[in-house]
């Protein structure tokens, strides 16, 4: 297994990095982000601080008040102290336990409040930082990785912002105050007690490791199963036309056997652990209870020092206990602050927060010119696509580019929005390399309309002004009636108002394209691309979204892809494109006259 599991998603929570002196060095780093609130941040520590302190004291005080309730000690306590007096010493717990809760309310709240803030800068500069990566970064990388690093990951950044600094400290205080105040009680008894510590320690770390080895083991199986569900809900129409139901049950059957194999053999591991715990502890608690009463009988121990002593035992018990899973938190967030170092280091092809919007820029006239342009995809090295193309459009020329899969054809358009950069060859736009222009500048005067309308989930309001956020609601319908659109979005009862739903499924394929088209009118391109607008429709969403294009296409460079010859017709120039280069260009009416030519021969197969 990668460190990714197969729902997609990686194994953030559950990977660790050793603590060591660089590791935390680097995920100091990200600590940077509670600088703004270190005011904050300081008085949760210092009322942390004192909470605990306070805390320490509660056994000590319910060790005099037992003592006091002894006659035979009352002989041993000043005339009228206060030491003496049960009432007094129960007024002053009662008053140790009020202070107690009032900081640590304050200390709660104050961390919290620091490590949320916290992190809501630190997700909104990962989130711009990874929106402003190139089209490379997102091609070398899974979505599901993308979006764990956004959630998993920040996650358990989160919980150490809120609570594991807090624990660490709080139970560092109770570790070493109640050290020193359990040998200051009895240094026999804490002899004692120490000498047992190493052996449970030492079989406890043995036992975590087996058992986080199982558990690991077992989340793998169960990513087994989610990718089984995950394949078969996206393929549920390949399963039912193959009538592959229970073949697909009996896949799920045999992962879920294989995580209930792992599982019951971490059950049987924890119940070992447990076992050997409650032994092993109150094994020391009954040896320290032994000694203790030796002691008491020869008068060198109290019942209250005693009952002291085991008191703070217990508080240096349970912070040892709650170290490892400090550590272990600890060892996760050095993985997830790696993780989102190494996202916050890469460096963006658009600076989101500083870079200049496109929109006051000057209009571009729209003369397209690719020369001698050779490119291969960085994912694919060894592959040439493009190889020596020249075309080239005039301002408001209409092209279209027509030829086989994989000849080129989309890639020619990637380069023009310059998703990638051309390996040689110049790409100039009114004269100027593509290279100069910033990328957010360029794509402001650029816009396509693609078979594969990406509409997002809210309201198609919202949908159209994604062409120009800035737009208002006249513009927006003026848009809309120039697509042939607003006919069809008034008679939905909540109008422009309408949810779309997830990627535009509450729409016909007809009526996600006009809304894509209504955006593309909205924001006013200079250069317009159409990428089979129309290929996957019936005649009659055709005929209106033709008429449509018709209007979108007036005053403007256009570049269209296409299969369907019959709507390229018109157009200014068609280029064929093959393997990566251009095999022939002109006007419709002059390659279907062309002996042998390839276009001819497409025209002749479409027509026939």
């Amino acid at each position: 297994m990668s460190d990714q599991n197969k729902d997609g998603l990686p194994e953030a929570s559950e990977t660790k990095v050793p603590i060591r002196p660089e590791s935390l060095l680097r995920a100091a780093r990200i600590f940077r982000y509670l600088g703004p609130y270190r005011w904050r941040f300081s008085a949760a520590v210092i009322t942390l601080i004192v909470s605990t302190a306070v805390g320490l004291s509660f056994p000590y005080l319910v060790g005099m008040l037992l003592d006091s309730s002894l006659p035979q000690n009352l002989s041993s306590v000043p005339v009228g102290s206060w030491q003496g007096d049960i009432n007094t010493i129960a007024l002053v717990l009662l008053g140790t336990l009020a202070a107690q809760a009032f900081f640590s309310y304050f200390s709660t709240v104050w961390f919290y409040s620091c490590g949320e803030r916290a992190l809501v800068d630190l997700r909104r500069d990962t989130f711009s930082r990874m929106i402003g990566m190139s089209m490379t970064f997102f091609s070398e990388r899974r979505v599901g990785e993308l979006s764990s690093r956004m959630t998993s990951d920040l996650t358990l950044i989160q919980e150490t912002f809120t609570m594991t600094v807090a624990q660490f400290l709080r139970q560092s205080i109770l570790m070493t105050g109640g050290v020193v105040l359990v040998a200051f009680t009895s240094w026999r008894l804490t002899a004692l007690m120490l000498s047992t510590f190493p052996v449970l320690v030492l079989v406890a770390i043995l036992y975590g490791k087996f058992i986080r080895r199982y558990a690991r083991d077992a989340q793998d199986r169960m990513a087994d199963g989610v990718t089984v569900i995950e394949e078969s809900l996206q393929g549920i129409a390949n399963v039912k036309a193959f009538g592959n139901e229970r073949f697909e049950v009996g896949r799920y059957a045999a992962a879920l056997d294989g995580f209930l194999r792992v599982i019951l053999k971490t059950a049987r591991l924890r119940a070992s652990m447990i076992s050997f715990i409650i032994f092993g502890i109150f094994g020391s608690i009954v040896l320290v209870f032994w000694y203790g009463a030796h002691l008491m009988q020869t008068g060198a121990l109290t019942f209250g020092e005693l009952t002291r002593f085991i008191l703070y035992t217990t508080f240096v018990g349970g912070s040892v206990a709650s170290f490892a899973d400090v550590f272990s938190q600890v060892q996760k967030t050095l993985g997830a602050t790696t993780r989102v170092r190494e996202l916050l280091d890469e460096i963006p092809e658009i600076d989101v927060r500083s870079e200049v919007s496109g929109s006051d820029q000057r209009r571009l006239r729209g003369d397209v010119k690719f020369e001698n342009v050779s490119f291969r995809y960085p994912s694919r090295p060894e592959s040439a696509v493009l190889r020596g193309l020249s075309l080239h459009a005039d301002a408001g020329e209409k092209i279209a580019l027509v030829g086989a899969s994989g000849a080129g054809k989309s890639t020619i358009v990637s380069l023009l929005l310059r998703f990638y950069d051309p390996d040689s060859g110049r790409l100039t736009v009114d004269g100027r390399v593509l290279a100069e222009f910033p990328p957010t500048e360029l794509r402001t005067h650029l816009a396509i309309v693609s078979q594969e309308v990406m509409l997002f989930g809210g309201t198609i309001a919202e949908n159209i002004r994604y062409g120009r956020p800035t737009a208002t609601m006249e513009e927006v319908i003026e848009a809309s009636q120039q697509a042939a659109c607003h006919e069809f979005v008034s008679r939905f009862p909540e109008g422009y108002e309408t949810i779309v739903g997830e990627r535009g499924v509450k729409l016909s394929g007809g009526q996600r394209q006009r809304i894509a088209i209504a955006r593309a009118l909205l924001k006013n391109p200079s250069i317009l691309i159409l990428d089979e607008a129309t290929s996957a429709l019936d005649s009659d969403s055709e005929r209106l979204i033709q008429q449509a294009l018709d209007v979108l296409l007036t005053g403007r460079t256009a570049i269209i892809i296409a299969h369907r010859l019959s709507t390229i017709r018109k157009v200014d120039r068609i280029y064929v494109i093959e393997d990566g280069a251009v095999l022939e260009s002109g006007t419709h009416d002059d390659l279907v006259q062309r002996e042998g030519g390839r276009y001819r021969h497409l025209a002749e197969m479409q027509l026939s």
